[in-house]
């Protein structure tokens, strides 16, 4: 090694850390190709007795290096925390493998018991994976607490053999009576896409002891999005999901809010460019109502959410008194749309926690919907007589009403309009709210029409919304698009415009009478729409 190598070595190792059971080269840029390049520092490993953490991030570690600081490793058993990212800048792609295996055999023969592991920044591929697949199954990571494989390049086969991996590590940390209980799990911009999340859902739904996930930029979309939903209904520490940069949809939306209902400990959420859209947003905001009491922060920025799901949004978060921040900045809110949010959130005297606005996309334009997720929906609401099998003389006009819906065949029906109710369920938002608009189509002022039908439309809100939170906000939304109020995904028949007097009187039935939160989201955009007809 030549002498002006060395001493620039030797400069490098004297502004190292050294405390607190943790030696450190972070930083330092150092080129370490051979084992005489890491002689220094293999003396100083040897020599740190009680060593407990070991930071290399920031240098760049050869193959022949890796050996030379394994070795040392060796006899180091106290070691809890490794901090090695960013350690391969400039290396070949196959080298890496085999260094990272170099340094777990090490750790796994030293009897180490790691609490954390980073190896972000290290753009390793699947074949990185693979170099650390053995250490992460070993008895090594059984108490692995924090893993970081963040801009690992892992892709979906590296993202399988991960999953495999933590399996691995549970099952047989389980069959010893500690099983794996990783709290941080932190793999953004790997592009792992929808097989890689999926296998990665099932080790965590397995583990169920995740506090912090951190999945930005990965290619999922809502088949992924909709299997790490339902992993992470079993984590119920969870307190913060970050899966920015990833197009949940409204399948994926609404999968993720069925799970977040189950979760009380969560306090940030980061579903910003996820593509949340405004029926997603309203069934979200339908979660805030119920749950997550101690929520700070939440973005939902560049969703293509529109202004009337802002609003509603706006009204869900007012009694939270832990929120911090809400950004809803990048959506389709409008010039008006984003003052009329400002004003509601200034009048709940939260205006300091709404994050800028400055990037708003503006009104969206009219076009056709999106397919997006929504290709392989089955078309129901042209299908209510497909059941028909042995029904009495009431249901039978039940159907003949809802197949050809008229004024006569409604006052006909009488008290037996209570049937239309056995018609609806909430849980499928589609087929209630085109039973409701059915009924609605008949209005018209004469006395007689007008009462039947506002009271069959007041039993049929009564029922729908007598549930949860999360069932009626998502039939109103799914009302709200089908009545072209509110711009919603896939191909969803639109009726034509309700007339301006029935949006107001049915923003003023009983039904929404007795439901706070649906008549804050429903009346207003009804109302709305009312004064613009006249």
């Amino acid at each position: 090694m030549a002498s002006d190598d060395i001493a620039q070595l030797a400069d490098a190792l004297s502004k190292t850390h050294v405390g607190d059971g943790e030696l450190s080269y972070k930083g330092l840029g150092l080129k370490l190709d051979s084992a005489e390049s890491v002689e220094e520092l293999v003396r100083e490993i040897e020599q740190y007795q009680g060593l407990r953490a070991l930071r290399l991030e920031g240098n760049t570690v050869g193959v022949e290096a890796a050996r030379a600081i394994a070795k040392a490793l060796e006899s180091k058993d106290l070691l809890q925390r490794c901090y090695w990212s960013d350690m391969f800048t400039g290396r070949l792609r196959s080298e890496i493998p085999t260094a990272l295996r170099c340094l777990g055999s090490a750790l796994i023969s030293a009897g180490a018991r790691l609490t954390e592991l980073d190896l972000s920044d290290n753009a390793f591929g699947p074949d990185g994976v693979k170099g650390i697949e053995q250490l992460l199954k070993s008895p090594s990571c059984f108490t692995l607490r924090e893993l970081r494989l963040n801009n690992c390049g892992l892709g979906i086969g590296g993202g399988k053999v991960l999953a495999e991996a933590l399996i691995d590590c549970h099952r047989q940390s389980s069959a010893h009576g500690a099983p794996l209980k990783l709290r941080v799990f932190i793999a953004g911009r790997n592009r792992l896409e929808n097989e890689g999340a999926g296998a990665l859902a099932k080790a965590f739904q397995l583990m169920g002891s995740l506090e912090e996930v951190h999945m930005p930029q990965n290619g999922i979309n809502h088949t992924g999005v909709t299997a790490l939903a339902s992993a992470m209904r079993h984590n119920p520490e969870l307190c913060v999901l970050n899966f920015n940069d990833n197009s949940f949809t409204k399948k994926g939306t609404l999968a993720m809010a069925q799970a977040l209902r189950h979760l009380r400990n969560v306090q940030v959420i980061n579903f910003g460019d996820c593509l949340v859209r405004s029926e997603g947003a309203i069934a979200l905001a339908a979660v805030l109502r119920e749950g997550l009491p101690i929520l700070k922060e939440l973005n939902l920025s560049f969703g293509e959410i529109t202004e009337a799901a802002a609003l509603v949004m706006a009204q869900a978060v007012m009694d939270k008194p832990h929120m911090e921040k809400v950004d809803l900045n990048g959506n389709c809110l409008g010039e008006e749309g984003c003052e009329a949010l400002r004003e509601a959130m200034e009048n709940m005297d939260k205006g300091n926690m709404l994050a800028s606005l400055s990037d708003d996309e503006g009104e969206p334009e009219e076009e056709d919907d999106d397919d997006d997720d929504d290709d392989d929906d089955n078309d129901d609401d042209d299908n209510n007589n497909d059941d028909e099998e042995e029904v009495d003389d009431g249901n039978v006009k039940i159907m003949s009403f809802l197949s050809c819906p008229s004024v006569e065949k409604l006052l006909q029906l009488g008290e037996m309009r209570t049937n239309l109710l056995q018609q609806v369920d909430a849980s499928d938002p589609h087929k209630a709210a085109d039973v409701l608009l059915k009924i609605a189509s008949l209005y018209n002022e004469e006395p007689e029409t007008k009462t039947a039908v506002l009271e069959t439309i007041d039993d049929v809100l009564k029922k729908l919304l007598s549930g949860s939170a999360l069932h009626s906000y998502c039939f109103l939304s799914t009302l709200l698009v089908m009545m072209g109020l509110l711009k919603g995904e896939g191909k969803i028949k639109k009726v034509s415009l309700v007339p301006g007097q029935l949006l107001y009187d049915i923003s003023h039935v009983d039904a929404l009478k007795s439901c706070s939160a649906a008549r804050e989201s429903l009346s207003s955009v009804l109302e709305k729409r009312h004064h613009e007809q006249h």
